[in-house]
């Protein structure tokens, strides 16, 4: 969110919201040091109760109660809408780690998760604080904190050949995955469009640019 676009909740609740977005870091640390068969087994319970309680607040008006009185303050008006049924940010999340997981390398799942996570964050607080100039949905300011700290997120992710072309491919990809988190405004859910951009991005690239190179990390459980 932007200043532009002014968000649907104050820049304070925005904190507190994108400070608990932060705590979502601990996904790609956490599966750096286990294998994708348990990182699938402690993600499918997690996001099929996410998203069970998601749903089920728009049918069972005491659980709509319960959610609303102890996150309400934190919820887009978008994900209130009663007769959308949209799913909130965090289950989004889950089914993003869920469906990144099974589909991208570990290398290239833990540095699109991790953009994710800051550059989302960098981009929604700087992007309200300090936007100013319109660039396509969003605002330029934002956008530009996204890819600067995307960019800053890449040099401490794990590689597999360290080469100067590696690190291209993932500036590049993380530049997709900026403009993806400016123009899904008002459409798809950022936390989605975001990893599955920015991983896509890095696995064609990969592919063309490296292809003999193994998108398997040395030392660390597959």
């Amino acid at each position: 969110m932007t200043a532009i676009d002014n968000g649907t909740i104050d820049y304070k609740n925005e904190i507190v919201r994108k400070s608990i977005h932060l705590c979502s870091l601990s996904i790609p640390i956490v599966y750096y040091f286990i294998s994708r068969e348990l990182a699938l087994w402690i993600l499918i319970p997690v996001t099929f109760f996410s998203l069970t309680i998601d749903l089920g607040r728009y049918f069972f008006s005491s659980l709509n109660n319960i959610v609303n009185k102890f996150f309400g303050f934190l919820l887009r008006d978008h994900e209130k809408d009663s007769n959308k049924k949209n799913l909130n940010g965090a289950t989004y999340v889950f089914i993003s780690a869920l469906v990144g997981i099974i589909i991208f390398p570990k290398v290239i799942f833990i540095s699109a998760f991790a953009v994710l996570i800051i550059s989302d964050i960098s981009a929604a607080l700087f992007g309200r604080r300090f936007g100013k100039h319109k660039f396509l949905s969003k605002s330029l300011e934002g956008t530009l904190a996204f890819i600067i700290s995307g960019c800053i997120v890449i040099l401490f992710t794990p590689k597999v050949d360290h080469s100067l072309t590696e690190y291209l491919i993932s500036f590049f990809a993380v530049f997709v995955g900026g403009i993806i988190e400016n123009v899904s405004y008002g459409w798809a859910d950022d936390n989605l469009t975001i990893p599955l951009s920015i991983g896509l991005t890095m696995l064609i690239l990969f592919k063309i640019f490296l292809p003999n190179v193994s998108l398997i990390l040395q030392g660390v459980p597959i």
